[in-house]
């Protein structure tokens, strides 16, 4: 994992803005207002807490939370999606995907332009198709890839004629991508989303960084699908991952 978490740290740390700055929230990962950042994107705090089974992944920004969303284009092919991303120390293997697999990270997104929740009618319109501009939740699975960009990170590919370890609720897409359905809550400047464990202790043990970001789908739509483009802030400043649950 030291490999991959200095390798994210090279490709969006200089990003960032200055990190545990003096905050009104308690415990987590304090980070510097930064008047150069979109505001609903100006990280100020990151945490995660647990109660029982449940773990609460919380982020404050300077901001409206939720309040910009991609512009639609009418096409899959060259998309935007934009996130609020709390990358995690957690092994893919712990939610469904194959050991090792990469960076584990949970991200609320939103991305008007396709739906990649197909279990879920979000809007409430019966239909499950057409509700991915509202803000969801996913587990995604990172690593850098060159052909994303130098130094760029994207969501892992599936490569044709492959079938790795998935999680039930994958929802079809050749990526290491997962739509559980828990939806987030965007509350003036915070966004939540929580997520039951079957063994809590795992998120207890491991560390996370928060971070906010842009991703677009791949003009051609083809591998690699999903690329980080644009980096909005981290958290830490330097995804090291410094937070530590109920901290």
């Amino acid at each position: 994992m030291k490999t991959l978490t200095l390798a994210l740290a090279l490709a969006l740390g200089a990003a960032s803005a200055h990190a545990h700055d003096a905050s009104p929230h308690k415990g987590g990962i304090q980070s510097k207002a930064n008047s150069a950042v979109r505001a609903d994107f100006d990280i100020v705090h990151t945490r995660i807490t647990t109660d029982g089974n449940v773990a609460t992944f919380h982020m404050a920004v300077s901001g409206k939370a939720g309040r910009t969303t991609p512009a639609a284009t009418g096409k899959l092919a060259g998309s935007d999606v934009f996130s609020y991303v709390w990358p995690t120390s957690i092994d893919p293997y712990e939610v469904g995907f194959e050991r090792g697999a990469g960076i584990l990270a949970m991200a609320v997104t939103a991305h008007p332009d396709f739906d990649d929740t197909p279990l879920y009618d979000e809007n409430g319109d019966g239909r499950r198709d057409n509700d991915g501009d509202l803000w969801h939740s996913h587990w995604v699975v990172l690593k850098p890839n060159e052909a994303c960009g130098p130094g760029a990170l994207g969501v892992v590919d599936i490569p044709a004629g492959q079938k790795p370890r998935l999680p039930k609720t994958w929802p079809g897409l050749p990526l290491l991508l997962d739509s559980p359905g828990w939806s987030p809550t965007l509350d003036a400047k915070t966004v939540e989303v929580k997520v039951p464990f079957d063994d809590i202790g795992i998120v207890t043990a491991g560390s996370f960084d928060g971070v906010t970001s842009g991703l677009r789908v791949n003009a051609s739509v083809h591998a690699p699908l999903l690329c980080v483009v644009d980096v909005f802030k981290v958290a830490s400043g330097d995804l090291s991952l410094p937070g530590k649950p109920n901290r």
